[in-house]
């Protein structure tokens, strides 16, 4: 079905169709600030993904030499796991999307206390930080998909409204417009036809009847 068939005929069409493209061009800027509004938003957490993930290696490979060093000075037993940590996410919204804005990690309790050497306490706090690290590299990773998922949503809106329903309803105005203008010239010449054809029978009959009253 195309979008004519949707259209009521005449000039009240051609009114229904102008109000669709207004709508539809208001929706596309829209589109559009949005667009650039997330687009700003994602190079930002781009940036942030990026930084966060530079540190969580960082984390990591410092994390590993304090627990190498532990593992030589207090043994391989001694670097026993932890229980599971708590994460806390804070979320935020940007144009209606909500998203990850930081996250906060809470590990469990130290184990049992026992004798242990300045590396392992090393290992365990370069542990935590690498934990941390990881924590805030997740939430700005989500984030950044996120957006960044939005942002093909809107660009693939855009290109429907631009390549799709823009052409089409323009072209039903100028459809529309070349009916109502052949309708215009066709009762234009039908008047025109009816002025030359001059009086009708009525003016005939008056006509003869006229010179009938002269001898009287």
């Amino acid at each position: 079905m195309t979008i004519l068939a949707r259209v009521p005929p005449g000039r009240a069409g051609r009114l229904w169709l102008r109000r669709r493209l207004e709508v539809t061009r208001r929706g596309v800027d829209v589109l559009q600030r949005q667009l650039r509004i997330l687009v700003r938003e994602h190079d930002r957490l781009a940036s942030v993904a990026e930084r966060t993930r530079r540190a969580w290696e960082s984390a990591c490979a410092d994390a590993d030499m304090w627990a190498l060093r532990a593992c030589l000075s207090d043994g391989r037993r001694a670097l026993r796991p932890s229980p599971p940590a708590d994460v806390t996410v804070r979320w935020e919204e940007t144009m209606g999307l909500r998203h990850p804005a930081a996250a906060t990690c809470r590990p469990a309790g130290d184990p049992p206390p026992m004798a242990c050497s300045a590396a392992l306490a090393e290992a365990r706090r370069a542990a935590r930080t690498a934990l941390q690290a990881a924590v805030d590299h997740a939430a700005a990773r989500e984030a950044e998909r996120r957006v960044a998922r939005r942002i093909a949503v809107i660009r693939q809106r855009i290109r429907a409204l631009e390549d799709r329903w823009l052409p089409r309803l323009t072209a039903a105005i100028k459809e529309i417009d070349l009916a109502l203008e052949e309708a215009e010239r066709a009762d234009a010449a039908r008047l025109r036809r009816a002025g030359r054809a001059g009086p009708g029978p009525s003016g005939d009959r008056a006509g003869t009847e006229a010179p009938g009253h002269g001898p009287s």
